[in-house]
């Protein structure tokens, strides 16, 4: 599904959006990646992730929940964490300029 325009997305910000009725949170990291995950944090059940702080703990591209700062991957949706505890994937790329996201698991 068509999301929105890649130049919408500021570099290591969130924006929250609609896929289908699911709450995503889309991520655009300072090397262009965009990334695509549930946007309900598992921990507070507040759909906040966008609003998250990017970061990385390595090489991995992560987002804090601003509830708790729980530290996810950006790439796996794994709590760093707690491992036994993830946000859904979605599948993103860009196409002529327009993030797809499809559905997750």
């Amino acid at each position: 599904m068509m999301v929105c325009e890649y130049d919408v997305l500021l570099p290591e910000r969130g924006v929250a959006a609609l896929l289908g009725e699911v709450q995503i949170a889309l991520f655009r990291t300072h090397d262009g990646e965009v990334f695509a995950l549930g946007n309900q944090d598992p921990f507070s059940g507040a759909n906040v992730m966008s609003r998250g702080i990017v970061g990385s703990r390595g090489d991995v591209p992560t987002v804090a929940s601003p509830m708790f700062k729980q530290v996810f991957s950006l790439r796996t949706g794994e709590c760093l964490d707690d491992p036994e505890v993830s946000l859904p994937v979605y599948p993103v790329e860009v196409v002529d300029g327009q993030v797809v996201v499809g559905s997750g698991a």
